[in-house]
C-alpha cells in the first residue's frame, strides 16, 4: 500500500480478466434517471461517492483514458448518470456525487432519488463501487448510499482514493474501519481497493477484480 511518493505499481503485465479494460471504452450517454438510460443489455458497474471524491478520475485511470469521463473541479457539477461501454463487455456507470455542502439542498436530496431509481431499476448492474477519500474515511451519506445498496440487493466494494496521501500505517486503520463499516452491510464485501490515480496503486487489481464480472449471469 503506498504512501507519499510512491511510485507507479501498475506496470506488470494485466492479467486475463484485466485486459478488458485496455479495450476501447467510449461514452454512450447521460440521463437524470434510470429509464431515460439506453438499453441495458450488458454487465454493469457503478461508481458512487462523494462530491470531489475522485469518481472521474478513478475511472479514467482505469480504463487509460485521460479525458473520457469529464473531471471537474466544482464538486456537485455532475447531476445524471454516465454511461461508458467498456469493450463489448462491460458498462460503466458514473452517479452523481452527493454530500456537498455548497450543493442545493434539493440537488442533494435529487442524488437519492436519482440513486433509487437507478439501483432499484437497472437489471444488469453487477456492483457498485462506493467511493471513499482515505483522508476522510467513511460519512454518513457514504453509509446512506451503502444501505441503498442493500435495499436493492447490489453487492457493493468500498474503494478507497486518494491512499498516496496518507501514510502506511494510517491507511492500514482507515482500511479497518471502512473494512468494520461494509461488513455492517447485507451487500457489503469484504475486499477493500486502496487506490491512488497519482501513482497507479491499487489500479490493477481493481481491473482483475471487475474484469471477472463481465462474464456473470444476471443477479435479479
Amino acid at each position: 500500500m503506498a504512501g507519499p511518493g510512491a511510485t507507479r505499481t501498475d506496470d506488470a503485465a494485466p492479467s486475463p480478466a484485466a485486459r478488458l479494460f485496455f479495450k476501447p471504452c467510449e461514452f454512450i450517454g447521460s440521463a437524470p434517471r434510470a429509464a431515460a438510460l439506453p438499453k441495458a443489455e450488458l454487465p454493469e458497474i457503478a461508481f458512487v461517492g462523494r462530491s470531489n471524491v475522485g469518481k472521474s478520475s478513478l475511472l479514467n485511470a482505469l480504463v487509460n483514458r485521460r479525458g473520457l469521463a469529464r473531471v471537474s473541479r466544482t464538486p456537485g457539477r455532475t447531476q445524471a448518470v454516465n454511461l461508458f461501454r467498456l469493450g463489448d463487455a462491460l458498462m460503466l456507470a458514473d452517479l452523481p456525487g452527493y454530500g456537498f455542502a455548497r450543493v442545493a439542498k434539493a440537488q442533494q436530496d435529487a442524488w437519492g432519488r436519482v440513486a433509487v431509481d437507478y439501483l432499484r431499476n437497472r437489471a444488469t448492474l453487477r456492483r457498485v463501487l462506493v467511493l471513499i477519500d482515505a483522508r476522510r474515511g467513511v460519512g454518513e451519506r457514504d453509509q446512506v448510499a451503502m444501505a441503498l445498496c442493500d435495499d436493492a440487493a447490489i453487492p457493493f466494494q468500498v474503494v478507497l482514493t486518494k491512499c498516496d496521501q496518507l501514510k502506511k500505517t494510517e491507511l492500514e486503520g482507515v482500511i479497518a474501519a471502512v473494512r468494520d463499516a461494509a461488513s455492517a452491510h447485507a451487500t457489503g464485501l469484504d475486499e477493500v481497493a486502496a487506490t491512488s490515480v497519482r501513482t497507479g496503486a491499487g489500479l490493477a487489481a481493481l481491473r482483475d477484480s471487475l474484469g471477472k464480472l463481465a462474464a456473470t449471469p444476471a443477479l435479479r
